[in-house]
Formats: C-alpha cells, sequence, structure tokens
C-alpha cells in the first residue's frame, strides 16, 4: 500500500527549524521564494525550500532552486517533495528548477520526480580573499539537476 503525503505550505522560519533539525550537511537560509511541508499522518516529515538560483548565471527570472531538502528519512519522502516543488514553481511562472546535490549522492529521488543529471560543479569555497568566510558547508564536488518545462 502506498504511503500517503500531503502537501503543505510552510512559513520560511518554520522550515529552516525542520532543516536545522534534520539537513545532513547545511543549516537555515537567509532568503527563499516558497517553503513546502510534506505531512504524513499530522506530522511534517520533509520539507522543500525553493529560492532564487544561487548561482548568478541561473538567475534569469524564470529559474528557481531547491535550496534546501531535508527528511526525517521516509520512503519517498523526497521525490514527493522535488516533485512537489517543481508542480508550485511552474503554478508559479518559472520554467526551469534547479538543484544540487553532493557527488558522493546516488540523485535516486531526483530521477524517480522526472528530473535530469546535467553536469558536475566543481566544489570550491565562497572564503576569498576580500571576504574572507568560515565554510560551513561541504566543498567537495557537486552534480547538477533540473527539471524544465
Amino acid at each position: 500500500m502506498a504511503v500517503a503525503f500531503n502537501v503543505i505550505p510552510l512559513p520560511r522560519d518554520e522550515a529552516n527549524a525542520f532543516v536545522e533539525a534534520h539537513h545532513r550537511h547545511h543549516g537555515r537560509v537567509v532568503g527563499h521564494l516558497f517553503a513546502l511541508g510534506a505531512e504524513q499522518d499530522g506530522t511534517i516529515v520533509g520539507v522543500a525550500i525553493v529560492g532564487r538560483p544561487v548561482a548568478r548565471g541561473y538567475d534569469d527570472g524564470l529559474t528557481a532552486e531547491v535550496t534546501r531538502l531535508a527528511t526525517t528519512g521516509g520512503r519517498n519522502v523526497c521525490s514527493f517533495l522535488y516533485g512537489a516543488a517543481w508542480r508550485a514553481a511552474r503554478a508559479l511562472g518559472y520554467r526551469r528548477l534547479i538543484t544540487y546535490t553532493l557527488a558522493t549522492e546516488p540523485g535516486t529521488s531526483l530521477r524517480a520526480a522526472g528530473w535530469t543529471l546535467i553536469g558536475e560543479v566543481r566544489g570550491r569555497s565562497w572564503s576569498c580573499a576580500s571576504r574572507p568566510r568560515v565554510d560551513k558547508h561541504p566543498t567537495q564536488e557537486k552534480l547538477s539537476w533540473e527539471v524544465r518545462a
């Protein structure tokens, strides 16, 4: 029997609290376009936060990015949220939705939700001489994914 989820809108702060409690390697986001939750039996079992693309080259007004996706680990929650995020983004007029995974992650949920692997991205630090920063995120290679209308 299939497990049923409901999609619910979430305020950014509530989605961020879930991310801080359940995401393996990222914390809260500062800005976003919208956030969704996967609800099962009255309990939130996953969240997706969608924002403007981090890479300036993708910020064309028609592309959005899943900047965070976190779950409690239940089966099919990630695929459900990636699909729901795309439907919501498309309903808002976006033509493309992108996201990144670590190169060590298989991307099974993204493929199941109809996303396409579009390439590898070199891992690097955000720190530079003019604006030193402490890296709080993995700086390893990433995989770039998209779904488009």
